[in-house]
């Protein structure tokens, strides 16, 4: 796959897309919504700042900062995000906050910023101290969640809150490592419930029936990308070198289950189990991380083959030209655990495979974006 036609399907993207209804957002699409403040397009935006950051070309940054602009009041408020709502998946889209302020310096963005910070200051917790997932899921750590917090956590505490709770975010980490890690395969579950009564969980461990790709995915970037916004002192140096062992030890236990074709299956220790499949989210995420952990010397050099192999197994097998426009499938949807009231979403092999497939939605777009920046990084 040329580079070129890569970049040929991200301006297609943007050009289908207007500031309240990104083409990427197939959720919001399917529900009639205009697209408000939320991790699906957060992820998206952070990836297009990242390709700017990568190739210096200023439509990128223009349709992200005006994205992003659209939604930020002068006074900092958020249209259509509550604090009171504590969905940790609202935080995510916060990081593009810090990045375009950055560059750009607006006011509005710095109180942003702080806004969503007074969400992580109060979000509700378990008994362990880890935030709660969301509030309509009472004492529950998702993977996903990791991602979509503890990055924007630490980016706040390096640069604004002089680190002062930097051993809070390793101590949720060390927990997540506890409670969640099957230390048989390496892998994580992708839902605990600290007081186990939820309907999906097991009554003793509290823990979710399986390993979900985009989970482990989004928990691998939680790690690298953590590490990447903390600056480790004397302090928390230990700490800081346990959450690099943490990563490379998920990495090696994700590889041991990479497909040959490059690619993992939507369930990964659950290859040879129809109808399992090959899913691009996941895969395009454990990609990136490759990459990046490579790039800032969490992995070694070799390790990049890996990456290499994914990547271009997703292009080959996912993205296909139609009509003369590109377009990227094997995405899942969305997957989860409960509320109560949806007994469907149960965390059962067959939930995981009833959800829908979709084409050039976010969630698969933005993480393969994030890797073709890794991508264009590399020396010629």
């Amino acid at each position: 796959m040329q580079m070129p036609i890569f970049e040929k399907y991200i301006d297609e993207l943007i050009e289908k897309s207007t500031l309240d209804v990104p083409v990427w957002n197939i959720e919001k699409a399917r529900e009639g919504k205009v697209a408000g403040w939320n991790y699906i397009d957060g992820c998206m935006i952070l990836a297009l700042l990242e390709i700017y950051q990568a190739t210096g070309d200023e439509k990128y940054y223009r349709f992200a900062d005006a994205f992003i602009d659209h939604r930020v009041e002068e006074d900092g408020t958020i249209k259509s995000y509550s604090v009171e709502e504590y969905n940790i998946d609202n935080v995510n889209a916060g990081k593009t906050l810090f990045a375009l302020y950055e560059i750009n310096g607006k006011e509005k963005y710095r109180k942003a910023i702080d806004l969503i910070y007074s969400q992580v200051q109060t979000q509700p917790r378990t008994e362990e101290r880890n935030f709660w997932h969301k509030k309509i899921y009472p004492n529950q750590v998702w993977l996903d969640g990791m991602y979509m917090g503890q990055p924007f956590y630490m980016e706040y505490e390096t640069k604004f809150n002089h680190k002062k709770n930097y051993g809070d975010i390793f101590h949720q980490f060390e927990n997540v490592v506890k409670y969640m890690r099957d230390p048989k395969t390496g892998l994580y579950y992708h839902g605990y419930d600290a007081s186990k009564k939820a309907f999906w969980c097991d009554k003793e461990t509290g823990l979710s029936r399986n390993f979900w790709l985009r989970a482990l995915g989004w928990y691998s970037m939680a790690l690298l990308d953590t590490l990447n916004k903390c600056e480790p002192d004397e302090s928390c140096q230990a700490e800081y070198d346990n959450l690099k062992k943490v990563f490379v030890d998920l990495i090696d236990s994700m590889l041991k289950f990479q497909d040959e074709s490059g690619m993992w299956y939507q369930l990964p220790a659950l290859g040879g189990k129809e109808p399992n499949y090959l899913e691009t989210s996941g895969s395009a995420i454990m990609a990136y991380s490759l990459l990046k952990g490579v790039r800032l010397g969490f992995l070694p050099e070799k390790y990049r083959e890996y990456a290499l192999k994914a990547f271009h197994g997703i292009c080959d097998k996912y993205l296909k030209e139609k009509d003369g426009k590109l377009s990227l499938g094997g995405i899942c949807l969305v997957a989860g655990l409960g509320p109560e009231d949806n007994k469907r979403r149960d965390g059962s092999f067959e939930y995981y495979m009833s959800e829908p497939i979709v084409e050039d939605d976010a969630k698969g777009v933005g993480p393969l974006l994030l890797a073709y920046t890794e991508l264009r990084r590399l020396p010629d």
